[in-house]
């Protein structure tokens, strides 16, 4: 299966929403996390499903609330089951694909619970460094800020993510078949590859040659973040940016990077990267208009 082919069988399951599910399988494929934002009923949990489930892989959810501890998500001591003594129970983040539903509802404790399985791809557990499963995924949707109940997320947590897409409101055709048509999530738990098949995939991504040329580029990129930006994009986000951008020159079925799949993932990418007073995604256009691809 190539991944043209595989979108278009997703795309069955998530109507007229191809940018956000190539940009969501090139995160995948990249090796990053996922962020989604946007309101209730969008088809966020089903993306998730549909992202485990079509590659095989173990899933776990978790309704983020503001009474949530860390150890409803990262487990902890518990009694045996037989009655003798303590034991150590792992908790739901100890799953392939994770998904962190409404993440911005939990207390910044909760949230923050995430950083080391993110980053390190590990839990700390009573003393015990426990690793968590490969291929491991975090998908986390969050409501608008101006939603009620909402905690925002620190810097650190948004830095985790690799790309933050938003799903918004189906077209007036794709709305009209979602209205008509039975639930698309038993569709979604149809394997159509594994994760072998994934692995290969991501060894494919990692060998997508890139020019001095397109280095240059992205590194003017990121210089004009940091002129514009009160905070611009890190080192660390220069180097998920270039990953995940082979990841998506790989999507399209090339072997090598153009500057056009680098300002394909720019603004997903960057947005919730670059610390500004005003509307970052439209900070993150702005850069990309001000610099030059030659």
């Amino acid at each position: 299966m190539t991944p043209e082919h595989y979108l278009l069988e997703l795309e069955k399951i998530i109507l007229g929403k191809r940018t956000q599910l190539t940009l969501a399988l090139s995160c995948l494929i990249a090796g990053g996390h996922l962020l989604i934002e946007d309101i209730p009923g969008t088809g966020k949990t089903t993306l998730a499903h549909a992202l485990a489930k079509s590659f095989g892989l173990s899933f776990n959810r978790v309704q983020f609330t503001s009474d949530l501890l860390p150890s409803d998500v990262l487990g902890g001591p518990t009694l045996a089951s037989n009655g003798q003594g303590i034991e150590l129970r792992k908790g739901p983040i100890f799953t392939q694909v994770f998904l962190a539903d409404e993440l911005n509802r939990a207390p910044p404790k909760t949230q923050g619970a995430l950083l080391e399985a993110m980053e390190e791809r590990q839990v700390s557990l009573e003393g015990q460094t426990l690793s968590l499963p490969e291929p491991f995924f975090v998908v986390a949707t969050q409501n608008p800020q101006d939603l009620a109940g909402t905690y925002p997320l620190p810097e650190s947590q948004l830095d985790r993510f690799m790309l933050r897409i938003e799903l918004g409101y189906p077209s007036i055709e794709a709305e009209r078949e979602i209205l008509l048509g039975l639930s698309r999530r038993d569709q979604a738990m149809q394997a159509m590859a594994d994760s072998a098949q994934l692995a290969l995939w991501r060894q494919a991504a990692e060998a997508v040659h890139i020019e001095a040329a397109v280095i240059d580029y992205i590194q003017r990129l990121i210089k004009t973040t940091r002129e514009m930006a009160q905070v611009g994009l890190s080192p660390r986000a220069g180097q998920s940016l270039v990953k995940v951008a082979r990841s998506y020159a790989f999507v399209q079925g090339r072997d090598f990077l153009l500057p056009d799949d680098v300002q394909a993932v720019f603004v997903a990418a960057a947005a919730h990267r670059l610390n500004t007073e005003g509307d970052a995604q439209s900070l993150a256009l702005r850069c990309l208009e001000a610099t030059s691809v030659l």
